[in-house]
């Protein structure tokens, strides 16, 4: 009977660290809302009106993604980024982001995935070596600080428009942009399965922390 009891826990205890191992961190994160590509809606400002452009790029700012599979989740990010964020005034709403990514400076926490995510079955640098987002409107979400920000994003030759929330806040000569949200990888032509026993999840965390700094002149 306490052979039988010790069996029973091993293998409940297993199913337990199993289950914790293959938690998606993709759960309970906001969906970015994917649609098809816009034109940025017009807007207006007083004639005299001073645009602050405030520029970054991967010194000094972060832009990274978490995806898993069945069995484990994986770090990653980008370590070539660069874009602006145009301000008129101090209305953020009025506001338009830029952002260029050099696919090919994809990491992650294993060598070998970061090769894999490289080639035909991700990213497929050679053919899409870019990624870009520009921002089509930016509108106050409620609380201050946060906003609902909508831009298209092209990845892997797909040109999606997406709206995700993020916090905006301009402090004199910077401007910080962070924002959390899930993609699915499939609206962008990323379809790779993993393996039939080890299948790779559809939803991607990104999550970014920019740091402006206005550009002189």
């Amino acid at each position: 009977m306490s052979a039988m009891y010790r069996i029973t826990s091993s293998v409940i205890l297993g199913s337990a660290l199993l289950m914790a191992a293959c938690e998606d961190p993709a759960k309970g994160k906001t969906a970015a809302q994917v649609s098809e590509p816009v034109e940025a809606a017009p807007v207006a400002a007083p004639a005299d009106t001073v645009v602050h452009t405030f520029e970054f790029s991967e010194d000094g700012s972060k832009l990274e993604f978490v995806g898993a599979k069945v069995s484990l989740k994986h770090d990653g990010g980008f370590e070539k980024f660069n874009g602006t964020v145009e301000v008129p005034g101090d209305d953020v709403t009025k506001g338009k982001v830029k952002v260029e990514i050099d696919l090919a400076s994809v990491f992650s926490d294993a060598e070998k995935l970061t090769g894999h995510l490289k080639s035909e079955d991700f990213f497929h640098v050679e053919k899409f070596p870019k990624s870009t987002f520009e921002s089509t409107s930016v509108k106050a979400a409620g609380e201050p600080g946060k906003y609902d920000v909508t831009g298209n994003l092209d990845l892997h030759g797909v040109t999606k428009s997406i709206t995700f929330p993020a916090t905006i806040a301009v402090q004199g000569d910077t401007v910080d942009v962070n924002a959390e949200f899930k993609i699915n990888r499939k609206d962008f032509g990323i379809v790779y399965p993993g393996m039939p026993d080890d299948l790779i999840h559809d939803d991607v965390v990104i999550k970014f922390a920019i740091k402006g700094k206005k550009k002189a002149g």
